[in-house]
């Protein structure tokens, strides 16, 4: 039976968006990421990472840089009662990608295809999923995706179709009791 998912963008709700950060000495967590990550786990949502991750793309790090950023992310979560279900992500970017990088892809946000690889991958329903993100793409990848319960994280005022609903300290009562978390 499929089961609903508190999709994250990483940088910038999961960690400070300090730009391209792909070494754990750089990684900062946001307050509240942790409390909001184990609310979810016990109400029964999966918890998916869906990220941009264009400084692979342009050079910066590479995939398995990326990946061992992830996994010590992942041990953090499991550490602090929260898990990681699933991280997607996307290295490509259509104007500053380097050779197979260069390209546009739907799995770049503002494309749902992240979102959609995951319901298939892990029998999730997108119905009663909700994204919790920091930019206008974040709430747009949603949006494609069928998600209807989207939430803006961050200062730019940049939050396109979404409602900015509050900072994501404040998020985890509200979530709570809108949506079962």
């Amino acid at each position: 039976m499929a089961r609903p998912a508190l999709f994250l963008d990483r940088d910038g709700v999961i960690n400070v968006d300090h730009t391209y950060v792909y070494q754990k000495e750089n990684f900062d967590f946001i307050e509240g990421i942790f409390e909001l990550v184990a609310a979810a786990k016990r109400a029964g949502y999966l918890v998916v990472v869906v990220t941009n991750q264009a400084g692979i793309g342009r050079g910066y790090y590479t995939p398995e840089d990326f990946h061992l950023l992830m996994d010590w992310v992942g041990e953090q979560f499991a550490q602090r009662g929260g898990i990681l279900d699933g991280v997607y992500f996307c290295p490509h970017h259509p104007e500053h990608g380097i050779g197979t990088y260069k390209q546009d892809s739907q799995d770049r946000k503002p494309g749902p295809g992240m979102l959609l690889r995951a319901a298939r991958e892990l029998d999730i329903d997108l119905a009663r999923s909700l994204m919790v993100g920091d930019k206008a793409s974040d709430a747009q990848a949603g949006q494609a995706a069928g998600l209807t319960r989207l939430y803006y994280f961050g200062n730019d005022g940049d939050h396109g179709p979404a409602e900015p609903i509050a900072r994501l300290a404040d998020l985890i009562p509200y979530l709570e009791k809108t949506c079962d978390i």
